[in-house]
Parts: structure tokens; sequence; C-alpha cells
């Protein structure tokens, strides 16, 4: 369970970081991507990139 919630944490870091790239790339308007505006600003929850990123550094953990 704690090998799951830091990788998560890690693909949600990497995805904040790396935000604009990704978007060129076509992650970020996945579907299951939410943007919500509260208050005037846009919040971003990225769950299906979140999980595409996840599992990729979870194939890339196992193979090292």
């Amino acid at each position: 369970m704690l090998k799951w919630l830091l990788v998560l944490v890690v693909a949600v870091v990497v995805l904040a970081i790396f935000r604009q790239r990704l978007q060129s790339w076509g992650l970020g308007r996945l579907p299951g991507d939410v943007t919500v505006r509260h208050r005037g600003r846009p919040i971003y929850l990225p769950i299906t990139s979140t999980i595409l990123v996840s599992l990729l550094l979870s194939l890339i953990a196992r193979v090292l």
C-alpha cells in the first residue's frame, strides 16, 4: 500500500512540474482529467493522467 501511495505522489509531482510539456503530448486532456474553477481560480485534477504516469513509473521500477 505504501509503495502505491509513493508512486501516486511522485506521479502527481511529475505532472505538476511538467504540465505544459505533457499537455503538448496530450496528457492532461484525457477523459477523466478535470479542471474546476473555484473562486475564479482553475483547479487541475489529472486523475487519468496520474494513473497512466503511475503505471509507467511502476513498470520502470519493476524493470530496475
